[in-house]
């Protein structure tokens, strides 16, 4: 029966090719990059959301299979889908992430990564452990082949050995061409299958259990 719906979930189009997905994927990356370098403090989020707006267009990236997320300070607790609180300023010491999903030559990226400015030493951990969260989890499925309910159990274990907590809405997906959600539109954490390379994001956000910031981090799983 698993097998059946690996076979259901992971379908793809008819001329899908898997290059212009990994071409779409340092695309992606590339972006976020590129826009994380010019934001610091003083910035609002509204001006970030602004300069990528910029950035994709310019790249032919505008078009997204999602909106644009670029979340500062306490706006970071927000999840998938959910309005920031308006005129957030970037202070000295804060922590900030980026989270986008264009579509380039017909082809799905997703991104996310978090970035700190200043010394604060919980948000400089928070980036560094959301990293290291989803190295361990990709690692474990590279070696074990974790499904993809077990890939999140795993990242809890991990996230809570690390002081975090894990947010198990922010449960991964499919990507493809696109759009995906006429293939498959349900989460990673569902599948109770070896998810297959290439084919899913995993997603991994940690919140601190005392103060109002959460880490992002998503890549394709390869």
């Amino acid at each position: 029966m698993n097998t059946e719906l690996r076979v259901l979930h992971e379908r793809n189009g008819d001329s899908y090719d898997f290059d212009l997905m990994l071409e779409t994927r340092e695309r992606t990356r590339g972006v976020i990059r590129d826009v994380a370098a010019q934001i610091g403090p003083g910035m609002t989020e509204e001006d970030a959301l602004a300069l990528m707006r910029q950035t994709l267009k310019a790249r032919d990236m505008l078009r997204g299979w999602h909106g644009i997320h670029v979340r500062f300070g306490s706006n970071t607790l927000k999840t998938f889908g959910k309005p920031s609180e308006p005129g957030v300023v970037l202070c000295e010491n804060d922590i900030f992430f980026i989270d986008i999903g264009p579509v380039w030559r017909g082809y799905e990226g997703d991104g996310g990564e978090t970035f700190t400015v200043g010394s604060d030493p919980e948000m400089l951990k928070a980036a560094a452990d959301v990293r290291a969260v989803f190295d361990t989890v990709r690692d474990a499925w590279l070696r074990e082949g974790l499904t993809g309910d077990e890939l999140y159990r795993h990242a809890q274990a991990q996230a809570e050995a690390l002081g975090w907590e894990l947010n198990l809405d922010m449960s991964g997906h499919r990507l493809s061409d696109f759009p995906h959600a006429v293939k498959f539109d349900g989460a990673l954490l569902d599948a109770p299958y070896t998810p297959t390379s290439g084919l899913w994001v995993l997603e991994i956000q940690i919140r601190h259990p005392d103060r109002p910031f959460s880490a992002f981090y998503e890549d394709l799983l390869l």
